[in-house]
């Protein structure tokens, strides 16, 4: 395998490239066919499910899912990141939760009303894959980049991702729209899932290939192993919490995150059960327009934002797009036909590939010079995934309680404004 060097081009689009192998998940699976395949399963006439001897709303049960399994990746990430480092091969770790995740979404083809407890367990599993290998790869960054590198990158990195995932979602729609019956449509999104686990573990392998196994030591597994995880996360503690620029970003971010992931995560379930749809075909076809809009806007929205941070600086350029979230929750209370949902989703596309293009390259940017690249993104991760828990589980129970997600959503925007206040107290430098 060729060596490369920190800088070269073919390192930074090999990494780059994870984006587009991975974000087919976050596109077919989180955010599209599956969320339209499990509405048609349990739609507005019948939304509840019987799980664990209880009645779920649908949409609640799915949120409080998603909520577990991103507490599972809070538990287990910063653990396995500071045994990474201890061992030097984090490419391991990146590579077994990307296959987790692949092999989870192919087991989605089996999810039927028949077969709840396996489809439940394939979409937790799938999630932990995701998640776990973002950890991973997003350490990588300052490990292949130069910090002048780094905003520039980590936007080609999204870049890529809305491309490919686009793509994969034409050819599903493809399959999808050219059948006759419901069943057969049904069959098709199934098939997706396939194809998106599939397409997940092929293209993953170039950006494996060029990429290096880890910051080089002579430790070795060992039955100390853990204790030494545990050791090397308190290091990086001690830097993490001295480092006052750091440290405040981190708050603001785990605020503003858990707002941002949260309204990601449930947006098409929302216009599924929120929007006055005419019939099931107008909302299956207006339901992926929004969603190719959000991808090809998002591709704009992390370039227009990279070049927003180098006239401005990261910090000014995150207060902006914040203020532009909390102002789409507010509307999103009152939104109700499809042109508002449509308008929504341009809004949403605009600021989403910015805001996590930026955070994660900002992050990077305050780290001090260290090895222990994955540890300290391990708390930059810890830090989203506790927010999303928290941010689905109140969705969930407003969503459960009051049965309505609109009036979940609206109560996001007190998140981005928090997060907003915590930003302008960042050190700009």
């Amino acid at each position: 395998m060729e060596k490369l060097k920190k800088g070269e081009k073919k390192l930074l689009n090999a990494w780059a490239f994870y984006d587009w192998a991975n974000s087919v998940y976050s596109l077919v699976i989180s955010s599209s066919i599956f969320p339209l395949y499990f509405g048609f399963l349990y739609s507005k006439d019948s939304p509840f499910i019987s799980f664990l001897g209880h009645d779920f709303k649908s949409t609640a049960l799915i949120s409080y899912v998603t909520a577990f399994a991103f507490l599972t990746v809070a538990v287990l990430s910063p653990l396995l990141s500071g045994i990474a480092d201890f061992v030097g091969n984090k490419k391991r770790f990146m590579q077994f939760f990307c296959y987790l995740g692949a092999l989870s979404c192919v087991g989605l083809y089996w999810f039927t009303p028949e077969n709840v407890y396996w489809g439940i367990s394939c979409f937790y599993f799938g999630l932990i894959g995701f998640w776990g290998s973002i950890v991973y790869y997003n350490s990588y960054l300052p490990d292949i980049a130069y910090e002048d590198q780094q905003d520039a990158l980590s936007a080609r990195g999204f870049s890529f991702g809305y491309i490919g995932s686009v793509i994969l979602l034409i050819i599903c729609l493809g399959l999808i729209m050219t059948r006759d019956t419901n069943a057969d449509s049904l069959l098709a999104m199934r098939l997706s899932f396939v194809l998106t686990g599939g397409w997940w573990l092929l293209f993953s392998q170039y950006t494996f290939y060029y990429l290096p196994k880890g910051n080089k030591t002579n430790n070795k597994m060992s039955s100390h192993v853990l204790f030494n995880g545990f050791k090397e996360l308190l290091k990086v503690q001690k830097q993490l919490f001295h480092n006052l620029a750091l440290k405040r970003y981190l708050a603001a971010f785990f605020v503003y995150s858990m707002a941002v992931q949260t309204v990601m995560l449930v947006a098409t379930y929302f216009g599924e059960q929120e929007i006055n749809w005419a019939s099931d075909s107008e909302k299956t076809q207006g339901l992926i327009v929004s969603i190719l809009v959000i991808q090809l806007v998002a591709v704009l929205g992390a370039y227009l934002t990279s070049r927003l941070a180098f006239k401005i600086g990261n910090i000014k350029a995150l207060l902006i797009i914040n203020i532009i979230w909390a102002i789409i929750c507010v509307f999103a209370f009152f939104v109700t036909e499809p042109i508002h949902f449509y308008v929504t989703a341009g809004f949403v596309g605009l600021v989403m590939g910015g805001i996590q293009s930026l955070s994660r390259s900002t992050y990077s940017k305050f780290l001090p010079v260290t090895d222990d690249t994955t540890s300290f993104f391990s708390f930059y991760d810890v830090a989203e995934k506790i927010g999303i828990v928290i941010g689905m589980g109140i969705f969930a129970t407003i969503d459960q309680i009051s049965g309505s997600m609109r009036n979940a959503i609206v109560f996001l925007t007190a998140f981005f404004i928090i997060g907003i206040f915590l930003l302008i107290r960042v050190p700009k430098k």
